[in-house]
């Protein structure tokens, strides 16, 4: 096996710290808009992955729903502003089925 050389790895950042740099600190407004856009583009990649499982055309999805396709592509693509109802509703469409688990804090 390989020995990793301790100077050359310290030269390296995390990927925290890339993150970090790039899109502010957590708790930062610009981190906080970061993580809301990244979990609009992880749900919206879900949704879409699950739809070409199933052989749907956003058009089809659409329709199910009483949508323009324009609104099924901005969700995909993490764009829409989508309220919780209407992503249930999608899911659904889609055959995803959410069982809420509730879990009390522990203190």
């Amino acid at each position: 096996m390989r020995k990793l050389n301790p100077e050359k790895l310290n030269q390296f950042s995390t990927f925290n710290e890339e993150l970090d740099q790039k899109h502010g600190t957590p708790g930062t407004p610009e981190r906080l808009q970061f993580d809301e856009e990244s979990l609009a583009w992880f749900y919206g990649n879900m949704l879409r992955e699950r739809r070409k499982e199933l052989n749907l055309t956003q058009k089809q999805v659409a329709e199910k729903l009483g949508r323009e396709q324009s609104y099924i592509a901005r969700v995909e693509n993490g764009k829409a502003d989508i309220q919780l109802s209407s992503f249930f509703r999608i899911a659904a469409i889609l055959g995803i089925q959410f069982v809420p688990t509730f879990m009390q804090a522990i203190r």
